[in-house]
């Protein structure tokens, strides 16, 4: 049976956006990544190189985050996503969400988001 490990609202301060201003003043941006995995022998065993890191999962998360900027949220949901399944094989799923807060819309907005799941390969 498998389990989830998350990481909830990682909190980051990056220049991610379409409009121009976005790129140059930034603003806040917030992450959850919940990784589906077979924690078992892990948990039997009490050892950390049997189950999903998550320091170095943060660690993907910022530097992803707060590197180059993209357009998207969804360009970042996406990658996180990519890379976090790539460092970690022994995972069945990983779940990204990109939280933008007060995204410019023209109006009042809580915020955007995009979420994005990757399956592992059969």
């Amino acid at each position: 049976m498998p389990a989830t490990v998350r990481l909830v609202n990682a909190v980051f301060y990056a220049h991610h956006g379409v409009m121009e201003e976005e790129h140059k003043v930034g603003g806040r941006f917030e992450v959850d990544v919940a990784m589906d995995l077979d924690i078992r022998q892990a948990a039997t065993d009490d050892d950390l190189s049997k189950t999903v890191d998550y320091e170095r999962v943060y660690a993907i998360v910022r530097d992803r985050v707060t590197g180059t900027p993209s357009y998207l949220i969804e360009s970042l949901a996406y990658s996180i996503a990519e890379v976090v399944m790539q460092h970690f094989p022994m995972l069945l799923s990983v779940e990204v969400t990109v939280r933008k807060p007060n995204p410019p819309v023209g109006g009042p907005c809580d915020r955007a988001e995009v979420v994005y799941r990757l399956d592992a390969a059969p």
